[in-house]
């Protein structure tokens, strides 16, 4: 096996996202949030191929065939972002906690940098769920209805079980960047987070931003569904995606490399 095709040791990986994050903490505010603001545009395109599958498929499918095909559509908004290099705030929650725990930065910074991505994030996802519910219809490609069961799928869990759910995503998110880290070919990368986040789409878990397209796009087509429906799942799962990566991902993966 040539150097090129070894794995990276964890040692490598941490010192890679800890200069790659220092670049993000230096960064000006505008582009900070110019590229959060794209990230949450192109995260966009899960919903809108999950949307397009439902269509397609809702009344030749059961329930279970339904969710598994409608799965597939999960990665693609993950692979524009991911690959392309905006700011994700699920991956932010595990690598921009690096600096923090060696030393290298202030909490203050950290909580300012995770402030800015995922308000970018967010108003990124309700700009594209106002186009999408929008063209969508109107072109034909996804029936206005079915904005409202796929919101309904990350709505109907109360708060723990919504904390819960959040906190596996977060946990495989903040792998998944790990993992992206220690891998050097642009074809593994993309398998790799196909993989993970299908795997979050099949199970339903809570991604605070894709499930912030969601549920904005059943609210916009649906009188089913409130805005204190929108803040009952944001919050816990806001809550869960930090915890799920800054702690099961980073300050354990820290902590290995420290020992």
């Amino acid at each position: 096996m040539s150097d090129q095709d070894k794995p990276k040791e964890p040692e490598q990986i941490i010192d890679e996202q800890s200069e790659s994050v220092k670049r993000e903490y230096l960064a000006p505010s505008g582009r900070l949030f110019a590229s959060s603001l794209t990230a949450g545009l192109e995260i966009g395109f899960s919903v809108l191929l999950m949307g397009i599958l439902y269509t397609m498929f809702s009344d030749d499918l059961n329930t279970e065939s339904l969710s598994m095909v409608t799965s597939l559509g999960y990665p693609l908004g993950f692979i524009f972002v991911i690959i392309g290099r905006s700011e994700l705030f699920t991956e932010q929650t595990a690598l921009a906690m690096i600096p923090v725990l060696q030393g290298k930065t202030k909490v203050y910074n950290l909580l300012r940098l995770w402030g800015l991505v995922i308000f970018g994030n967010l108003l990124g996802g309700l700009l594209f769920s106002l186009f999408i519910t929008w063209i969508g219809p109107a072109r034909g490609f996804i029936d206005a209805e079915n904005f409202y069961h796929l919101a309904e799928k990350v709505l109907s869990p109360g708060f723990f079980i919504t904390l819960g759910s959040a906190i596996l995503a977060g946990w495989m998110m903040g792998l998944l960047g790990w993992l992206v880290t220690s891998s050097q070919e642009s074809m593994a990368r993309i398998f790799i987070v196909f993989f993970v986040t299908v795997i979050i789409g099949l199970g339903h878990l809570h991604h605070c931003i894709v499930g912030s397209v969601e549920v904005i796009c059943g609210m916009l087509t649906s009188d089913q569904i409130s805005f204190r429906d929108y803040l009952d799942f944001l919050v816990p799962s806001v809550l869960g995606n930090t915890v799920g990566g800054a702690i099961f991902v980073s300050v354990l993966k820290f902590s290995q490399v420290s020992s």
